[in-house]
């Protein structure tokens, strides 16, 4: 019996060991399971975040200006180097201390929490990271579930995973809600402040981070009570965590606020009018679902210049800010390569999303008369110097069995005028009588060519612009004949990409069409210059444009334009009336001088330039009043360009004793004497 008990001692029980057993076990299946959950996370991916859905335009420079979504929600992404330093301080003071050394989620801030709400009996304090914020903001509902709170936690686990802190704290500031439909610390900024968010001062930034965590209930527009007790609370964690001092938080705190109106945030969007184009380009020119454009995360590379296109917002604003139910367009084209760099549909997006640039029902007046006068060039019918007699007139078409009899703005008729005096002052007498010299057919032809699509009618009033076209129709005519001739189809999308990156579809490279010979364009280039010197319809804005610039205006009883062009923008400017209503003469002289400062503005940092003269022109002096060759006894001498061949032979015997010689030609360099400063600078650069 003794040794029965002393060896059954030693023996540890078997029930003991098999307990053992089963906790090491338990224990290593469960490690093993982490392993295996972990390895899963890590290779699987995260599913599409909501936000990540909405597909971006971007801008020429690649950076994102605004959404694709029917939703009502303002988002901008940003990179983190382009948030106030301050901003970030103050969210992770009052959201997230332990963000750079937890891994997701803050153990130590989970048992704080479990503890006092123990002690309270109800939840009075979370411990949410950032991290989890983003996974319930990105894929979560905010019910409270269990099976909500498991994924949140995987999801999480992923996101720590995946992503270095930079890059969660990143997406972070560019998904929370800050509430009137602002997504994003961007959105958020230009919101409330009017300003970047790399812009946000120390006062702005604590008032911004305390918004989040109840984006009605803390906003500034709603409780400004609310809004500042909670400034108050992030002050007083970024002196706690030694980011600002309590004198910088008292100074912050005292600071009076320029919050943005309710107006003016209503219209915070960035190019609305472009981004409502490129949806109508990608869905139905480039065939892309609109479901896809709305939730696939797409990346709209566009050619737009932000710059160009606040100087057009700027420009209408300046001239029609005052001006109740008057609406305005301008599209602005590189005819170098057929980039839109602006377009602006109206004056106020929030009250009209109707986009005017493509409005084809109004009459382009007298700025349609340029193509015109390019067809009677380029046929060799007519020259600069052709003469027709500015007077009432009653003209005869159709094998003389219609009528049809134009009259002069103010009824001014200037007698015996070419087509250099006829451009300038705008003449209707004489552009009739150039339709029936060309041809209305003719005319046609060539504004096909040129890109103006809508229906043209081959009847003399074509000349006077009586058939409707739309802004964008005549930027797009009028960068041909600034692009020496040749066409290039306007393009706004460049490339498309899905949310990895990869390219989806890529403009092709530009294609020219030779449209006229460039002799004819430079020719009537050199025209349409005179509409901005000394007796030309667009002298009185000539002082605000300083650079070579030609163009025409154009003037209805409905609708005022100017179109014209430098060497790197064509653009189109329309002012009028949605219902119709009669012009004003002071409405009709808007477009002017928008078309101006837009000019000026968008091509501040681009030194002026001369307009290339290519070869096949030819420059000589001429007697304005004869049209013919002058000489050393003509008391005026015009110089004026010809395409090589068309230019006149006979020498002017109307002075002196009418046996002078004529001037020698000067080669096309040489100086027009012209009013225009440009033209002295034209010859500085060819001499």
């Amino acid at each position: 019996m003794q040794r029965l008990i002393r060896s059954g001692g030693k023996k540890p029980p078997r029930r003991k060991w098999l307990f053992f057993k089963l906790i090491l076990s338990t224990g290593l299946l469960a490690l093993f399971a982490m392993g295996i959950l972990l390895l899963y996370l890590y290779q699987s991916d995260l599913p599409l975040a909501d936000s990540d859905r909405n597909s971006q335009l971007l801008d020429q420079n690649g950076k994102s200006i605004a959404v694709f979504s029917s939703g009502e929600r303002n988002r901008v992404s940003v990179a983190l180097d382009e948030v106030s330093p301050l901003l970030i301080q103050a969210t992770l003071a009052v959201e997230d201390r332990q963000f750079y050394d937890h891994v997701g989620f803050d153990i130590k801030g989970m048992a704080r929490a479990l503890f006092v709400n123990l002690q309270k009996m109800d939840k009075v304090q979370g411990a949410s990271t950032l991290t989890q914020q983003l996974a319930r903001n990105l894929y979560l509902s905010h019910e409270r579930t269990w099976s909500r709170k498991i994924k949140e936690a995987m999801y999480t686990a992923q996101l720590e995973m995946k992503y270095s802190k930079d890059e969660i704290l990143q997406m972070y500031l560019n998904e929370i809600y800050y509430g009137g439909g602002a997504y994003g610390i961007e959105a958020a900024s230009q919101m409330y402040f009017g300003k970047s968010a790399k812009d946000l001062n120390l006062a702005e930034s604590s008032i911004l981070a305390g918004v989040p965590k109840g984006p009605t209930y803390y906003s500034p527009y709603n409780h400004m009570k609310n809004a500042k007790d909670r400034q108050k609370t992030v002050l007083s964690a970024l002196v706690t965590t030694g980011g600002i001092t309590q004198g910088q938080a008292d100074e912050a705190y005292s600071e009076m606020l320029n919050f943005k109106s309710q107006k003016q945030r209503i219209t915070a969007d960035q190019a609305p009018y472009f981004r409502d184009y490129v949806r109508n380009v990608v869905v139905h020119e480039l065939g892309f679902d609109e479901d896809l454009l709305e939730h696939g995360g797409l990346n709209i590379y566009t050619t737009l210049d932000m710059d160009a296109e606040e100087a057009a917002e700027a420009a209408i604003a300046s001239e029609l800010g005052g001006s109740p139910d008057l609406e305005a367009a301008l599209v602005s084209i590189d005819p170098r390569n057929g980039h839109i760099k602006a377009l602006v549909g109206g004056v106020n997006y929030a009250q009209s999303q109707y986009n005017h640039v493509f409005a084809t029902t109004r009459q382009p007046g007298s700025s349609f008369k340029p193509i015109m006068y390019l067809s009677a060039l380029s046929s060799g019918k007519m020259t600069s110097v052709s003469k027709f007699s500015s007077q009432p007139t009653l003209f005869h078409y159709d094998d003389n069995r219609k009528t049809y009899s134009p009259k002069n703005f103010g009824d001014k008729y200037l007698g015996d005028i070419d087509m250099r005096r006829a451009i300038a002052a705008s003449d209707n007498i004489y552009a009739v009588n150039t339709i029936l010299t060309v041809g209305a057919e003719q005319v046609i032809e060539l504004g096909r060519k040129m890109g103006i699509t809508s229906a043209m009618t081959p009847v003399p009033s074509l000349a006077l612009g009586t058939s409707p076209v739309s802004p964008f129709e005549m930027a797009s005519a009028f960068a041909v004949i600034s692009n020496q001739g040749k066409r290039i189809k306007p393009v706004a999308v460049l490339k498309i990409t899905d949310d990895q990156g990869h390219t989806l579809y890529e403009a092709p490279s530009p294609h020219e069409e030779k449209v006229v010979e460039p002799a004819a364009a430079y020719v009537l280039t050199h025209l349409l210059e005179s509409v901005f010197e000394t007796g030309g319809t667009g002298n009185r804005v000539s002082a605000n444009i300083l650079r070579p610039v030609a163009g025409k205006t154009g003037t209805t009883s409905t609708d005022a334009w100017l179109v014209g062009y430098t060497p790197e923008l064509s653009t189109a400017v329309w002012v009028g009336y949605d219902k119709g209503k009669i012009l004003g003469t002071t409405e009709s002289r808007k477009a002017a001088p928008i078309f101006a400062k837009f000019t000026e503005k968008a091509l501040e940092k681009v030194p002026p330039k001369i307009f290339p003269i290519p070869d096949g022109v030819v420059s000589l002096y001429i007697d304005p009043n004869t049209g013919m060759l002058a000489t050393a006894d003509c008391p005026d001498k015009q110089l004026e360009v010809f395409i090589q061949g068309t230019e006149p032979t006979e020498v002017c015997t109307e002075h002196g004793k009418g046996e002078g010689e004529s001037v020698q030609p000067l080669p096309v360099n040489d100086k027009p004497e012209s009013h225009s400063w440009w033209s002295d600078l034209k010859r500085w650069w060819m001499e």
